[in-house]
């Protein structure tokens, strides 16, 4: 299985820019279990396709103001995005500048604060904030949101809500669960009066979710590594949802890597740590019965992921439908809702 199986062509101005004025006002693509026709309906519409008793699961990971700019101490510029908190005050992060930083060297962010190197760990640099400021406070006073690398424009005031869930609580990622930004309000009242449940997970999504594939044989990759926790309660509801009948409904790629990783010994158990399970076709997903997704870069291992559930062919087929149809694409962009590959 190689890459280049994965990929399709996009037209550039079908990737979102900017979200729109309303979280569930974006388009959803229903991709049925058996042959098409689609249908093309709105994320609000979800509570249509969905029954008392299914339970919605979300990622309520939260992003911080991951990319920040400063100087090192020979005056280079440089530009630093978070990949990930690692304890007290010291993170592992991308580091751009015209000569790489040596370990012991000093950035100092435009705002004042001074960071430490402190050594390579693979691609990626730890650093120290030197202060005793909370690291989350200093974050929303000196960070900018780290919005996508496909995203041509810089990060303004609304991205500070847009480029997160409102179910967003604990913080983490530097990159949203971007099925969630669908949600608003409205949406969450109308699934709740059908008798609609839902529940949470944790995985907190690293800068690597946007690092292109660099081998060609889908075997040969390495996943970047993420944090996640699946609690007691969480692994309680879907054992509830799943004997009285009703369908576990994740909502986004995120959700299925986690409760993917907690179920490797084939049932659900409670989990917290690190994961880099890598799900690709050839691996099956038992963990959920319905994905809402947004729509993925071409030969990315997220497109191998839902590739993986839903079948690669039915998948590149629903694309190109979502091309033909100009759907928007990415993380501001549309949705699709997929049931598995019915059986034969």
């Amino acid at each position: 299985m190689k890459k280049s199986d994965f990929h399709f062509d996009l037209p550039p101005e079908l990737i979102a820019q900017a979200p729109l004025a309303e979280r569930s006002a974006s388009r959803m693509l229903v991709v049925p279990p058996d042959a098409p026709p689609y249908a093309d309906r709105q994320v609000r519409d979800l509570p249509d396709y969905l029954q008392a008793g299914d339970l919605l699961v979300f990622n309520d990971t939260r992003v911080i103001p991951a990319r920040l700019f400063g100087t090192k101490d020979s005056g280079g510029r440089v530009e630093i995005l978070l990949e990930r908190l690692v304890g007290g005050h010291e993170v592992l992060a991308q580091v751009g500048a015209s000569k790489s930083p040596k370990p012991g060297g000093r950035i100092t962010l435009d705002e004042g604060t001074a960071l430490e190197v402190l050594g390579r760990e693979g691609e990626f640099y730890r650093l120290r904030f030197l202060t005793d400021e909370p690291l989350e406070k200093l974050l929303l006073r000196a960070g900018r949101m780290p919005l996508p690398p496909y995203i041509q424009r810089e990060a303004g005031h609304d991205d500070l809500e847009r480029y997160q869930t409102l179910f967003a609580r604990h913080t983490g990622a530097v990159a949203a669960p971007t099925a969630g930004l669908h949600f608003d309000q409205p949406l969450l009242a109308a699934l709740q009066a059908k008798g609609v449940q839902s529940g949470h997970v944790t995985l907190h999504v690293g800068a690597g979710t946007f690092q292109p594939m660099r081998v060609e044989s889908v075997h040969e990759h390495t996943m970047h590594s993420e944090w996640l926790n699946v609690g007691a309660e969480l692994c309680q509801q879907v054992a509830r949802t799943r004997a009285a009948g009703g369908r576990v409904v994740a909502v986004g790629t995120t959700v299925v890597r986690a409760l993917e990783t907690a179920a490797q010994d084939g049932e659900l158990k409670p989990y917290a740590g690190d994961t880099n399970i890598f799900l690709f076709p050839g691996k099956r997903i038992r963990t959920v019965d319905a994905l809402l997704t947004n729509f993925h870069l071409p030969e990315s291992t997220l497109m191998m992921l839902v590739s993986a559930f839903a079948g690669r062919e039915r998948i590149l087929a629903a694309y190109a439908h979502a091309v033909r149809e100009k759907y928007r694409f990415f993380s501001y962009g549309d949705a699709m809702l997929l049931y598995p590959e019915a059986a034969p």
